[in-house]
């Protein structure tokens, strides 16, 4: 049997975490570069791998309905270890999938450590890796660390272009009132491991609503530094207090919106707005504020959410933040299969690539493991169906013609969806549109696949 060289993926998160896995599977060694726990970020907590910071959902299941649930699909189509560790430890999340943090983590942790064409290497690869190594994926987030970013940046010439990203608090459970709050998902909508009363929810009338939006205008925020006050947030992660500030009635069009929901204590009054807790652990101990992402310092975000129905003697886990996020100018800098035009040895993955949200990021990751194994096995390497969701992904951070121009300064993040994809030929009805989509883009990864 001929031994391969190994591949260097650098970055344990959900995108290099899957890389390397999908490097192992196709029979080829990878070292997995992980610096935590020997250098800590702003967001993340402990050390293991995949780690979820902002959130513990990977929004819809739904592959006939959502581009993400489609993408999840077909994630697991691609033996992808996120989507089964995600499956496995699954909390009820209405038409979500959402997980256990800590047993997730455990999960894909576990998974490659019993791998034996994974080693996993602690410490941080500081400025470019070494020149021996010939096949590098680099997912370190956009986290990266400052060594890193900055001589990706000098051998670019490029900047990086960068948003700041906000998580939101999570809530002991048994601190809720729950004489007020009621349990149900939107619409009664079970979803992945629910009952359709997943969601926990806290009403609010038309005085409460208003002097909830006054109180977060004025809130007490984060300052930023000089150098940050140009960077711009992701359109899709606002912190509450910048849609507040938009207009009064953003949040009841945002995560407040009240449809598909009856106050269980009131069924004859409809609620104003509602605020939304999703369990954010197996034993339903924790649950998180549903779009709530805030950059208010952490006195104002106990003082103003303790004003919610509800959550009047609310106790925190963990406050919201804010960080500074960076990702590549993609379009200008990297191939159709994620390589840096100007040094190919390095591969990109995961949301320094531009793309939104965790399982975005993790499809990229598998992706680009298999590029870099199928490279490494004399094959070239084998883009998706530009049909699928992982494929206009892709097509987005990679080779549309609207960003072939190395010149394109407009590129941003983008999550999976719809609009990203080739027309039906020919048309389908809106009302079908959706599952039309899903239905060719599974059998065209069938055929890829095989």
């Amino acid at each position: 049997m001929t031994e391969h060289k190994p591949i260097h993926v650098i970055g344990g998160g959900l995108a290099g975490s899957e890389a390397a896995w999908q490097i192992a599977r196709a029979g080829v060694p990878v070292i997995l570069h992980e610096m935590r726990p020997e250098r800590m970020t702003e967001a993340h907590q402990g050390s293991g791998l995949a780690e979820l910071v902002c959130s513990n959902s990977f929004r819809s299941d739904d592959a006939t309905a959502s581009a993400v649930g489609l993408l999840h699909e077909e994630m697991r189509r691609c033996g992808s270890l996120i989507m089964a560790a995600a499956d496995a430890n699954k909390v009820p999340a209405g038409g979500a999938l959402a997980m256990d943090r800590d047993a997730f983590s455990e999960h894909v942790s576990a998974a490659l450590a019993a791998e034996p064409m994974v080693e996993l290497a602690r410490g941080e690869v500081a400025g470019l890796p070494p020149e021996d190594w010939d096949s590098v994926i680099v997912a370190t987030g956009p986290l990266t660390s400052p060594d890193l970013a900055a001589a990706v940046a000098d051998l670019t010439g490029a900047e990086h272009l960068a948003f700041f990203d906000a998580i939101a608090p999570i809530i002991y459970a048994d601190s809720v009132d729950l004489d007020r709050a009621w349990f149900q998902s939107r619409y009664d909508k079970p979803g992945p491991g629910g009952t359709g009363k997943d969601y926990l929810n806290c009403p609010l009338n038309n005085e409460q609503y208003e002097g909830f939006i006054a109180a977060l205008i004025a809130g007490d925020v984060t300052e930023f530094h000089d150098w940050e006050r140009d960077t711009p947030y992701f359109e899709g992660c606002l912190p509450i207090e910048v849609m507040a500030e938009r207009g009064p009635e953003t949040l009841r069009y945002g995560p407040m919106k009240p449809v598909g929901l009856t106050n269980a204590h009131q069924p004859d009054i409809k609620p104003y707005a509602v605020v939304q807790l999703r369990q954010d652990n197996a034993q339903g101990t924790l649950y998180n504020l549903v779009g709530f992402q805030t950059k208010m310092k952490h006195g104002a975000q106990v003082e103003i959410l303790r004003t919610i129905p509800g959550l009047e003697n609310a106790r925190f886990a963990r406050m919201g933040g804010i960080h500074r996020n960076t990702f590549l100018n993609s379009p200008a800098l990297l191939d159709g299969t994620c390589r840096l035009r100007v040094q190919p040895r390095l591969r990109f993955a995961g949301q320094m690539t531009g793309v939104e949200g965790y399982v975005e990021s993790a499809a990229m990751g598998l992706l680009t493991g298999r590029f870099a194994a199928a490279e490494r096995l004399g094959h070239a390497p084998d883009l998706p169906p530009p049909t699928t969701s992982m494929g206009t992904l892709l097509g987005h951070i990679t080779g549309t013609a609207r960003h072939r121009d190395s010149k394109a300064t407009d590129f941003q993040p983008m999550n999976a969806n719809f609009g990203l994809f080739p027309l039906l030929q020919p048309p389908v009805k809106k009302k079908q549109r959706k599952a039309a989509y899903g239905e060719r883009a599974l059998n065209d990864l069938d055929v890829w696949l095989s």
